[in-house]
C-alpha cells in the first residue's frame, strides 16, 4: 500500500457513523463567520447602538437558534420532507405573496417579514431555497423516467420557478432568483435530462434574465459600475472600490484579526454582504483562500454523500444534497465573486458566515439534511451488507448440493 492510499484510507469517513469532514467544514465556516461579524460590526454597532457588541451578541443568538433547528431537522426523517414537499412548496409561495403586502421595507426592497416573538426579520426568499430543493428533489424521485424523455416533464419545474421569480421579483431579489433558476436547471441536469433542451432553455432565461436586468436603473447602474468601478468610485461604483481596497490592503496575511480600516464606516454593508472583504483584509491572500477551501469540501462532501446515496438507491436523498449543494455552493461563488468585482452587486449573503439570521438558520437547516441523509444512506448500506451475502453464500451452496447429489 502506498503512502497516498495510506493517507486516504486515514482520511476516508467510510466506517463511520457520519461524514465528519462536512461537519468540521460547516462548523469551521459558522465559528469564523461569528469571530468575523464581530470584528466587521463593533464602530458600525457603536455608532447606531452604543454597544459595540450589538451585532456580534444578536449574530451569537442566531448561531445558537440555527443549531437548535438543526438539531429538530437532523431528528427529522427525510420520509417527512418527500411526503410534504408540495405542501412546504404551496407555503413558501403564499409567504412570497404576503411579503410584497405586509413585508418590512430595507433599501428600497421588501424581502422581510416581521413576526412576533422572533428576535429577527424572517427573509421569506430564504426559506423558498429550501422549500424549493425538497419539493424538486421529490418531484424527480417521481418522474424520473418522464423528466428525462418527455418536454412537458421537464418543464414543470421549470413553470414552478416561474412563479417563484416573478414574485421575487417584484420584491426585489434578483439575486435569489439566479440561485434558485441555477439550482432548479442543475438538478434537473443531475437528473439525465437531455443536453439539447438546456441549451434552448438557457437562451431564453438569458434574454429574459438581460431585459429584466436592465428593466430597472439601479439594475443598469450596477451592470455598468461592476466593470470599470473607479470610473465613478463616489456613487455607483463606491460599494465596490472600498471592497476592492481591503482586498489589496490585505495583502498575503493581512494586517491582523480587528485591524481592518475598511470597516471603519468605509464599506458599507461590511459584516453582511461584503464580510469576506474584511476577511481578506485581516487575514490576507491565505485566509481568504483557507474559507474558499472549506466551501469547496463542504461542497465536495455535500456531492459526495447524494453520490453514495444515488448509488444505495435513495433518489430523494441523492436530488436533495445535490440541490443544496448546487445553492450553497451558487451563493458563495456569486458572494465573493460580487465583492471582488468579477459580478455585479447582488444582495446575497455568504452562507453560514455573513450576518443574517434567516440565512444562518436555513443554512444550518441544510446542512442538518445534508448529515441526516448521510446517516440514511450508511443505515441502508449496513443493512443490505447481510442480506447480499446471506444471497453470496446461499448461491454458493446450491451448486455445491448439486455437485454432492450426482
Amino acid at each position: 500500500m502506498t503512502r497516498l492510499s495510506r493517507l486516504r484510507q486515514r482520511l476516508s469517513t467510510e466506517h463511520q457513523s457520519f461524514d465528519g469532514w462536512l461537519v468540521f467544514a460547516a462548523v469551521a465556516l459558522m465559528l469564523i463567520g461569528w469571530v468575523m461579524v464581530t470584528s466587521a460590526s463593533t464602530e458600525v454597532a457603536a455608532g447606531l447602538t452604543g454597544n459595540p457588541w450589538y451585532f456580534s451578541q444578536r449574530h451569537a443568538l442566531f448561531v445558537v437558534v440555527a443549531l437548535v433547528a438543526a438539531g429538530f431537522t437532523l431528528r427529522t426523517p427525510l420520509a417527512w420532507w418527500r411526503a410534504n414537499g408540495p405542501l412546504l412548496l404551496l407555503v413558501s409561495i403564499v409567504l412570497l405573496v404576503l411579503v410584497l403586502f405586509v413585508g418590512r421595507e430595507v433599501n428600497g426592497s421588501r424581502r422581510w417579514l416581521s413576526i412576533p416573538g422572533i428576535p429577527f426579520n424572517l427573509q421569506v426568499s430564504e426559506i423558498a431555497k429550501l422549500c424549493l430543493i425538497a419539493y424538486l428533489a421529490g418531484y424527480l424521485e417521481r418522474f424520473l423516467p418522464q423528466v428525462r424523455r418527455q418536454w412537458g416533464a421537464f418543464l414543470r419545474p421549470l413553470l414552478v420557478m416561474g412563479v417563484i421569480a416573478v414574485l421575487l421579483i417584484l420584491e426585489p431579489d434578483y439575486g435569489a432568483v439566479v440561485v434558485m433558476t441555477g439550482c432548479v436547471m442543475g438538478m434537473l441536469l443531475m437528473a439525465g435530462a437531455p443536453w439539447v433542451r438546456f441549451v434552448l432553455i438557457l437562451g431564453g432565461i438569458g434574454v429574459l434574465g438581460f431585459y429584466v436586468a436592465i428593466a430597472e436603473p439601479y439594475r443598469l447602474a450596477r451592470l455598468t459600475s461592476f466593470s470599470d468601478p473607479w470610473a465613478d468610485q463616489f456613487a455607483s461604483g463606491y460599494q465596490l472600490t472600498q471592497a476592492l481596497i481591503a482586498y489589496g490592503r490585505g495583502h498575503w496575511l493581512g494586517m491582523g484579526l480587528g485591524n481592518s480600516v475598511q470597516k471603519l464606516f468605509y464599506l458599507p454593508e461590511a459584516h453582511t454582504d461584503f464580510v469576506f472583504a474584511v476577511l481578506a483584509e485581516e487575514l490576507g491572500l491565505f485566509g481568504a483562500i483557507g474559507v474558499v477551501g472549506l466551501f469547496a469540501l463542504l461542497i465536495y462532501r455535500a456531492m459526495a454523500i447524494g453520490r453514495r446515496a444515488e448509488l444505495a438507491g435513495k433518489a430523494f436523498a441523492a436530488y436533495l444534497c445535490y440541490g443544496i449543494a448546487l445553492v450553497v455552493g451558487a451563493q458563495a461563488f456569486i458572494n465573493i465573486a460580487v465583492s471582488t468585482g468579477m459580478l455585479p452587486t447582488k444582495g446575497l449573503t455568504l452562507p453560514l458566515l455573513s450576518y443574517g439570521g434567516s440565512s444562518l438558520l436555513i443554512s444550518a437547516m441544510m446542512m442538518a439534511l445534508l448529515l441526516r441523509a448521510d446517516i440514511e444512506t450508511r443505515l441502508a448500506q449496513q443493512k443490505a451488507k447481510p442480506v447480499a451475502r446471506r444471497e453470496t453464500e446461499a448461491g454458493r451452496r446450491v451448486p455445491e448440493a448439486q455437485g454432492v447429489g450426482k
